[in-house]
Order: structure tokens, then sequence, then C-alpha cells
């Protein structure tokens, strides 16, 4: 899956391990402003950006890693020194420097986990990456901004739709796990963005939402689980389905990752409404068996040695056994006593050591998609990255196949040489996904619509 929230969670943490951050203070003049430049890790350069703003505080951008506008703290620039450091970050991540007149320049040295590297940083931003397949206005469609209310909340997000009157054939995109905006933005690609632009291009009305506690979206998610979730779902196929610009016989579903969870999840349901399916990297078994194998894929792909690899798919496999059976609080404790082991500039503060552990990670670890999957009758196309790591095409594929075999109209089809964001891709490491331009391989879009135009024209 994404790996859910854990991933996220492991994603934030490597980035800042790895680009060993940098921010600065945001002084009195000269300093107030824009600054770029790149710690100097042998061998892996990272850049970064640093904006100081008048009132004693900055932030750090390192597109990289996808971090923008984090704040800093511990910001001091002035006369005898210029200084930052980044919160809860494992390590200690800080800064210290100068600033230099003559050369209008910050030098100093980046420090974390012990280790010092030369920074020095100059004027102006740092530079974003390339997103070639972004979309950019003007539009060749509409875009309208919408709610509707699920279980006492209010669901925000987006309908694009083509031109003309309609009624048109409708898809609801369904996020992957983790707080997830409308647009699925994740290391600063947009996937759910191109998404709906590539489909309301041929001719389809694209609703994409906020996740609860995202955007314009209210609720919690750490503290729904999948009744609720789907619910969401549901009641977005409801608000489609009652609009007259849309085709109420042809309304289906996307969902990437933990979306391909919950597309079937509701899709199974009696009179669900909904026309057709669409899985992209899609777990098809429990999460908790897609955690343990992501945990060993990681580490293995990361050259972790044989032993850490049994150890840390140990610990995984103890973690998943509680969860299931709904113990969160001694899930919370064997995160707590997990941490204390590690040696000590491994740890995360105490109070941070399983805050991951939430009713709605319980939720996804415990879920067994097995019987919506069999209990499919509608159009559905499922499909994988070769080089996933994270919900892995040789542990997924074969139970699609097995489990949609009862469908009369299932496709499962495999991409070689694609990530879990379906992105071309040489190691399929997380890491990756920053510094790859593509944000979906054009190849996965023209084999997505043309599978769906083929079931359900646009006209």
């Amino acid at each position: 899956m994404r790996t859910g929230r854990v991933l996220s969670l492991v994603l934030f943490v490597v980035a800042a391990l790895v680009a060993g951050c940098t921010e600065e203070s945001n002084p009195p003049e000269p300093t107030t402003g824009d600054w770029h430049g790149a710690i100097q890790i042998p061998g892996q350069p990272l850049d970064i950006g640093v904006t100081f703003v008048g009132d004693g505080t900055a932030t750090i951008d390192i597109p990289m890693q996808g971090v923008q506008d984090e704040p800093l703290k511990d910001v001091r620039t002035d006369r005898a020194g210029v200084a930052f450091a980044i919160p809860d970050v494992q390590g200690d991540p800080a800064f210290k420097g100068s600033y230099d007149a003559g050369s209008d320049r910050i030098t100093g040295d980046f420090t974390q986990f012990g280790q010092s590297y030369p920074l020095t940083l100059e004027r102006g931003a740092v530079a974003q990456l390339a997103r070639p397949q972004e979309p950019r206005p003007p539009f060749p469609y509409r875009s309208e901004d919408v709610s509707y209310t699920s279980g006492g909340i209010t669901i925000a997000g987006t309908l694009t739709e083509p031109e003309g009157p309609g009624p048109f054939p409708a898809v609801l995109l369904i996020t992957g796990s983790g707080p997830q905006d409308r647009n699925e933005e994740l290391m600063h690609h947009k996937p759910f963005l191109l998404l709906a632009d590539t489909l309301t291009r041929a001719g389809y009305a694209v609703l994409r939402t906020d996740d609860r506690g995202v955007g314009g979206t209210g609720g919690n998610l750490d503290q729904s689980n999948y009744a609720d979730l789907s619910g969401d779902v549901a009641a977005g196929v409801r608000f489609l389905r009652a609009r007259p610009d849309i085709d109420p016989a042809r309304v289906g579903l996307l969902g990437h990752s933990e979306g391909g969870y919950l597309a079937p999840m509701v899709a199974a349901q009696p009179d669900s409404g909904v026309a057709f399916a669409i899985l992209m990297a899609g777990p098809t078994v429990p999460g908790g068996d897609v955690l343990i194998e992501q945990t060993r894929a990681l580490l293995a792909a990361n050259g972790a040695p044989p032993e850490e690899i049994d150890k840390q798919v140990r610990e995984t496999t103890e973690m998943v056994e509680l969860l299931k059976k709904g113990d969160l609080e001694g899930a919370k404790a064997l995160a707590k006593r997990n941490n204390a082991a590690l040696p000590e500039d491994q740890r995360v503060p105490d109070n941070q050591a399983g805050a991951e552990i939430t009713p709605y990670f319980a939720a996804l670890i415990a879920y067994d998609p097995a019987p919506a999957l069999s209990a499919l009758r509608i159009p559905v196309l499922a499909f994988f990255g070769g080089k996933d790591l994270q919900v892995l095409a040789t542990q997924n594929e074969p139970p699609a196949r097995t489990l949609l075999a009862g469908d009369p109209d299932a496709t499962v089809h495999v991409f070689p040489g694609l990530n879990h964001l379906m992105q071309p891709t040489q190691t399929g490491l997380p890491s990756e996904y920053t510094t790859i331009p593509t944000t979906i391989d054009p190849q996965v879009l023209t084999y997505v619509t043309d599978w769906l135009t083929k079931r359900f024209p646009p006209k």
C-alpha cells in the first residue's frame, strides 16, 4: 500500500536522515529572504532552500525529499552567527554558521548524528524539480469545487467535466494510505491531478477529494476505521449519481494502493451503484502481510544485512499480530520497547514511539480484501508495477487472478520496470520517487484510458 501511514513516516525519517536538511534563521537584515545551497554530503550533495522571515522564524525546502516549507527551530540570525535546527528528526540535525557581508553568503556546517558537512547558502530560492506531466491551465474542460456529507462530516473535492451538456460517465478517485490531498500529492508529484486531467480530456467526469482531516474535508483520519472510509467512498458515488450531468449507470472507482482495498469493498456492496473498478497497485492480501513483505523488500533493496532484515521482519510480524487482535496498547508498548533498544542516536523521542499506531492503522493492517474481490461481477482492471517494493507484484498479482476468476470481465496486468507510483524506476525504492521526473508512465495512462473507453465509451 502506500505503506499506509507507516510508509509516510518512514519516508519522512529517511528523507531527513539522508538529506541532513538545512534551514536557517530569519534574521533582521540582511539575511531575511530566500537562500539556497547544497549540503556537501560526500558523493551526494543535497540541495536545500531556507527562507528567513522578518519575525525571527524560518522554513526549509528539500525538493529531492518532497520537503516544503517545514518550520525550523532555534533560529538565530545576527552579527554573531546564523543557526537553526530541524525539530522532531533523529540525529538532532542543525546548522551553525555566519553571514559574510563581503561575499553576501552564509557559510557554516550542517551536523546530524555527530557528522558534519559544509554548507554555503546564496541568495535566491532553491530550484524546484521538473514535473513535465503536471497539467497547467488553461484546461479544455470545466473544473468545479464541490462538497457533500458523509457520516456527519463534509467531504471536499474537485469535479472536472468535459465541455458539453452530458450526461457523462464518471470516475471517483480513491487515494492511498495516510493523509492525502485531492491530488494525492507525494514528493512534488500530483498523480491524481494527472489522472483527472487525462480521463477528463478523454471524455469522463472525474471526482477527486481530500482525505479526512486534509484540506477542506472534516474528520480525523487516525480515528477512522474502514466502515468510515468506505462510507466516504459510497457517499461520493451517491453524490455523482444524483447529478443531472452524470450518467448514474456509468459511475466507477479508481483506487490507488489502499484505495485498491476500498474500491472493491464499496463496489461489492449490494446496490452500490458502482459500474466498474480500476485498481492501481491495490493489495490483494491482508494488510499485515503487505507490511511484512514490504519491510523485507525495502530493507533488502537498501542493502541491509540478512540479520537486520530478519530482526525487523520479526518485529513487524509481532506488531501485526497484536494489531490483528485489536491490541493497540500492546502494539504501542512494543514500539516503545523496540525504540528503547536502538542505539541512542537512532531513537525517536519516547513520546513519538508508537505514534503511528492508531485505529486507522490497525484497520489497514487487519483488513482482508479477499471476500470483496471474489464478490465482484463488474468490469475490473487490476494492475501492478513490476518493481513496486510497497505492494509487490510477486505477492499480489497471483491472488488477484485467483480472486477475480469468477468475474466475467476482469483484467490483471503487470507493467515491468514500474514502481508503486507507476513511474519508470531503476530500483523501485521510495527514495527514487522524487528524483524521477515522470509522474505516471504514459503507457499506464494509455492502457487505463483504452480499457475504460472500450467498456464505457464517453458518448
